[in-house]
């Protein structure tokens, strides 16, 4: 566990372990939940697709391909919740594939009317 105030800016670091110097990571998802083991209820996201859900989500410039540097005000969920735990998800793709999905930063998809 890791305790801080409320509106404290939290600075995370994602790092891939490989022998292959030729990837990059990128922070595609994460979602918040009061609740360790279930990520579906009760959930908060403060990224989706690499696009930012919450206003105070950024990314930060990494030293190295192989790490992602984001980072967020601490909240927490209204009622008896006294933690909150983060799920992210990361994508792993080659180093200056700009045709792969790491390149392509906030991915917005929009539904299209039926008739249109």
């Amino acid at each position: 566990p890791y305790h801080v105030d409320m509106n404290q800016d939290l600075f995370l670091q994602a790092s891939l372990h490989s022998s292959d110097q030729n990837l990059t990571v990128f922070v595609d998802t994460c979602v918040a939940s009061p609740n360790s083991s279930d990520f579906r209820t009760l959930v908060y996201e403060l990224t989706k697709s690499g696009c930012a859900s919450d206003s105070t989500y950024s990314l930060f410039p990494s030293p190295r391909s192989d790490v992602a540097r984001f980072g967020f005000s601490a909240f927490s969920f209204v009622g008896r919740f006294p933690s909150v735990f983060l799920r992210c998800e990361l994508l792993v793709c080659r180093y200056q594939d700009f045709s792969s999905r790491c390149y392509q930063g906030c991915v917005s998809r929009f539904k299209r009317n039926a008739d249109s």
